[in-house]
C-alpha cells in the first residue's frame, strides 16, 4: 500500500511541476510564435509589436485553363499590402470572346480586399486575447493553473482560433459566378469588365491566385457554362505564416498531450 501511496504522491508532484513550470514555458513559447505570426498581418500594432507588413509587387502570368486555348493570355501585375490589393493592372486576351482584348485596373482609391487574409489576422488576434485572460502569475512568475481542465480549456480555445485562421488561407470559399459579379471588390475595376466575364483574386495556401471566368452560355435555370483561366504567384510571407501556424498548433498539441497523461487518474481527470 505504501508503494501505491508513494506513486500517487510522485504523480501529484510531477503534475504540480507540469502545471507550474512546463505549462508556463510552453505557453510563453506559444505566445511568442503567435505574436511573430501576427506581425505579418495588418493591425499588429495593437499587440505592441513592430509590423512586418510592406508593399510587394507580383506578376501573375500565363494560363492554365479548362475549355480554353493556349492562345489565351492572362496577366496581372499586382501590388499587395497586407490584406489589400492596392493596385493591379490586368490584361486579358481571350480568343473566344467577342472583344478579344480587355484591360482594367484596380486603383489606389478603391482597393480590392482579400477577406481570407483579413479573417486569418482576426483569428490570430482572438488567440492573442486568450493570453490576456490567463491566471495571474504567482510570486515565482509562473502561471497559477489549478487543474488540468483549466489548461486543456485554454489550449482548446487557442487551437480553435489557430485552426480557423489557417483554414482561412488554405481553403478559399467557393462562390458562384453571380456572387463574383456582385462582389463589392468588382467595383474596384476601372473600366468595368463586360457582363460575360467574372474575375476573382483569392489566396490558396501560400499563393495569390487570379481567376477569370468567361461565361459562354446560360441555359434556362441551370448553371452557366464557362471557361476558366487562372494565374498565380507565390507570396513568401504567406509561406512564413503557414509555418508559424503549424508550429503553434504543434505546441498546443504537445501541451495538451502532456496534461492529458493524467486523465487516467480521477482526481486529475481531463475532459
Amino acid at each position: 500500500m505504501s508503494e501505491i501511496e508513494d506513486e500517487v504522491q510522485s504523480l501529484h508532484q510531477e503534475f504540480d511541476w507540469l502545471l507550474q513550470e512546463e505549462v508556463t514555458v510552453i505557453l510563453e513559447q506559444l505566445h511568442d510564435v503567435i505574436l511573430e505570426c501576427a506581425r505579418r498581418f495588418p493591425g499588429s500594432e495593437q499587440h505592441n509589436v513592430e509590423s512586418l507588413v510592406k508593399s510587394e509587387k507580383f506578376l501573375l502570368l500565363n494560363t492554365s485553363s479548362s475549355g480554353g486555348s493556349t492562345t489565351d493570355t492572362i496577366q496581372a501585375v499586382v501590388t499587395l499590402v497586407g490584406d489589400n490589393i492596392c493596385y493591379a493592372d490586368i490584361s486579358l486576351k481571350l480568343h473566344k470572346h467577342s472583344v478579344p482584348s480587355h484591360r482594367t485596373i484596380v486603383q489606389n482609391d478603391c482597393q480590392w480586399k482579400l477577406q481570407q487574409i483579413q479573417d486569418a489576422g482576426q483569428h490570430l488576434s482572438k488567440a492573442l486575447r486568450i493570453f490576456d485572460s490567463l491566471p495571474p502569475p504567482n510570486e515565482q512568475g509562473k502561471l497559477d493553473f489549478k487543474s488540468a481542465e483549466e489548461v486543456v480549456h485554454v489550449v482548446n480555445s487557442l487551437m480553435g482560433c489557430l485552426q480557423r485562421g489557417c483554414s482561412a488561407l488554405l481553403i478559399p470559399k467557393k462562390r458562384t459566378i453571380s456572387e463574383l459579379q456582385q462582389s463589392r471588390n468588382v467595383k474596384s475595376l476601372q473600366p468595368p469588365l463586360p457582363p460575360d466575364l467574372a474575375v476573382s483574386f483569392y489566396v490558396q495556401s501560400h499563393k495569390l491566385v487570379f481567376a477569370v471566368y468567361h461565361i459562354l452560355s446560360k441555359e434556362g435555370k441551370g448553371p452557366p457554362k464557362f471557361d476558366v483561366f487562372q494565374v498565380e504567384s507565390s507570396v513568401p510571407w504567406l509561406s512564413e505564416v503557414l509555418v508559424l501556424f503549424s508550429v503553434s498548433l504543434q505546441l498546443c498539441q504537445q501541451l495538451k498531450n502532456k496534461v492529458s497523461v493524467f486523465a487516467q487518474y480521477k482526481e486529475m481527470s481531463v475532459i
